[in-house]
């Protein structure tokens, strides 16, 4: 099946509601939700042919994986990201599909962990995933091409990351707060798992476990979520599981971040966003430059995309991401798509038009 076409009318709007169909689907419908979607497929000859194009997407794309492989002395279980229970269904799947993890394991247990100080610092490479274990218990998994450093003392357990994107599990201790810091936004948990990603403009922080605290480090510890009608009177307004925030860079140097709102992230979304632990990309009616701009991440060869038509034009799918080519063949092979191999990147055009 040959996709939509780029001028197709509305064709944006109809593919991300058929997008969000899809991952409706997939956390299971109420009867009542069944019946809605039926009469959304019938009300428009597109909605249902969209429908059927990115579901079919999905499944090709989700079934290209690699022959599974053992992972030797490493225990497979530490791979396996720290979920919420109403998200822990979908980490199998994630599991199976995951053929290489780089995982490595740095770690050093003093006699008195409450008491003592730690200081180290790390960078991974483009391509490398790590897992360090902290002297507390506490455990880091650190994304591609990021860097950050630790520093614990007596009073408080604090990181700084720099680059990149990194997911905490955090062992509790009132007596030592753990802080993350990134670009000016300091989280502060007990005990809880979050991700920190930092972005060119912004920092999103998405907590998977517990809670946490969002705050402007450079004015006061100034807290930057918003508070919402589910927040309890009289408490300040935290960031809680199942919840993301997304924080952006100030206007000008000096000024203080402006409250943002929390934003409830489903569980399929939640599963797909951190699904970089089991080295897979997840994405549902993504733009493809948006698909592109994940895999140059992870690898020295960059993809680009020629035209902005085709840059914004959406795919969806499970792919590794250690595999751009698998990524640029399926593109070829099923949506007509050319590629050119110059140098280090590799160029995607759109398809050659039929002769008339």
């Amino acid at each position: 099946m040959s996709p939509l076409p780029f001028d197709a009318a509305d064709a944006t709007r109809i593919e991300l509601e058929a997008a969000d169909w899809i991952a409706r689907h997939s956390a299971g419908l109420s009867p009542a939700a069944r019946s809605e979607f039926q009469r959304w497929r019938a009300a428009d000859p597109r909605h249902n042919a969209t429908f059927v194009e990115l579901e079919e997407t999905w499944r090709t794309l989700d079934r290209v994986r690699a022959p599974g492989e053992k992972f030797g002395g490493i225990d497979p279980d530490i791979l396996a990201p720290r979920l919420p229970r109403w998200a822990r269904r979908f980490a199998p799947a994630f599991a199976a599909a995951a053929a290489v993890v780089l995982a490595a394991t740095v770690w050093w247990r003093p006699a008195s962990p409450e008491h003592a100080s730690y200081a180290t610092a790390l960078a991974t490479a483009v391509g490398e995933l790590q897992r360090i274990e902290l002297p507390d218990g506490s455990t880091v998994r650190v994304n591609t091409d990021t860097r950050l450093e630790i520093a614990y003392s007596a009073s408080e357990r604090r990181v700084r990351l720099t680059r990149g994107e990194a997911f905490f599990t955090v062992e509790k201790s009132h007596a030592r707060p753990f802080f993350v810091e990134a670009n000016g936004v300091a989280v502060r948990a007990v005990g809880t798992a979050f991700n920190v990603r930092l972005h060119t403009e912004t920092v999103e922080v998405l907590v998977t476990e517990g809670r946490v605290r969002v705050a402007d480090s450079a004015h006061g510890g100034s807290l930057i979520v918003a508070r919402s009608a589910e927040h309890p009177a009289g408490e300040p307004p935290l960031l809680v599981a199942g919840e993301r925030a997304v924080v952006a860079a100030p206007s000008r140097a000096g000024e203080a971040r402006l409250p943002v709102a929390a934003s409830l992230v489903a569980a399929p979304d939640l599963a797909r966003i951190l699904a970089w632990q089991e080295r897979r990309l997840e994405f549902v009616a993504a733009p493809l430059a948006e698909i592109v701009a994940e895999f140059n991440r992870y690898n020295r060869r960059q993809l680009i995309v020629e035209g902005a038509e085709l840059a914004a034009h959406r795919f969806g799918g499970s792919f590794r991401a250690d595999q751009p080519d698998t990524l640029v063949r399926l593109l070829e092979t099923r949506f007509g798509l050319r590629s050119e191999q110059r140098g280090a990147e590799t160029i995607l055009r759109p398809a050659v038009p039929p002769a008339p």
